[in-house]
């Protein structure tokens, strides 16, 4: 019990230090959860930019940043999880504009590694993350996206190269579960290094497998 209570202390921090306003340099502002990694370094951190599902509003946003955005944190990342300014999460060309000028923002400070950064996003969020990223893939170490549906890459924009970390749930209330196979040959189609699964029994929203992405995280940071 006394476990819980700590660990839901430690999110319940995060919700209640990390929320920023950063001015982008297109003159708007972002509302930002901003989490730095719970282990200090004198090195500068990667950057994860992490994009909520549905409209992608403060409560999903917030909520994503404790659920998800803390273990990114716990492995070395800076996290940053956007609110979205129109209430239409970061999907089409402006929004995605958006989270271009929030990772030329947060690389100025000195404890944001410059150079690439990774995308991560929740449904909605997922399919922005796979958007932005096909905008110039050499931006990005890759996306995570949990889950997320694609259906190929527009014209004059592919994932040549991306590597993408794709999951599913076989019980996704919103029948995704019978896109799996559709979607990972779509990302294969368009050039990404795919490593996708459909997870048993899970829902829409399901419990984190850092088993299997922290690998692959690393992965990703020896190779690029």
């Amino acid at each position: 019990m006394l476990k819980h209570l700590v660990f839901f202390s430690l999110l319940f921090s995060f919700s209640l230090n990390a929320q920023e306003r950063i001015e982008l340099a297109d003159g708007s502002v972002l509302n930002v959860f901003v989490i730095v990694p719970t282990e200090s370094s004198a090195l500068a951190s990667p950057l994860v930019v992490l994009m909520g599902g549905g409209p992608g509003n403060l409560s999903i946003t917030q909520d994503t940043a404790n659920w998800l955005g803390s273990g990114f944190a716990q492995r070395g990342w800076i996290v940053a999880v956007p609110v979205s300014p129109n209430n239409r999460s970061f999907r089409g060309g402006e929004n995605n504009q958006k989270i271009e000028l929030l990772i030329n923002a947060l690389q100025t400070r000195a404890n944001v590694d410059k150079g690439k950064a990774l995308l991560a996003g929740v449904s909605n969020g997922g399919m922005s993350a796979l958007e932005i990223a096909s905008r110039n893939t050499s931006k990005y170490y890759g996306v995570v996206a949990v889950p997320a549906l694609f259906r190929g890459a527009t014209k004059g924009r592919s994932l040549e190269g991306l590597s993408v970390y794709l999951r599913i749930g076989s019980q996704d209330q919103l029948g995704w579960a019978d896109q799996f196979e559709e979607t990972a040959k779509n990302l294969e189609d368009a050039g990404a290094l795919v490593d996708a699964e459909l997870l048993a029994g899970a829902p829409h929203m399901f419990r984190m497998d850092w088993s299997t992405l922290t690998p692959w995280l690393e992965k990703l940071r020896e190779t690029n």
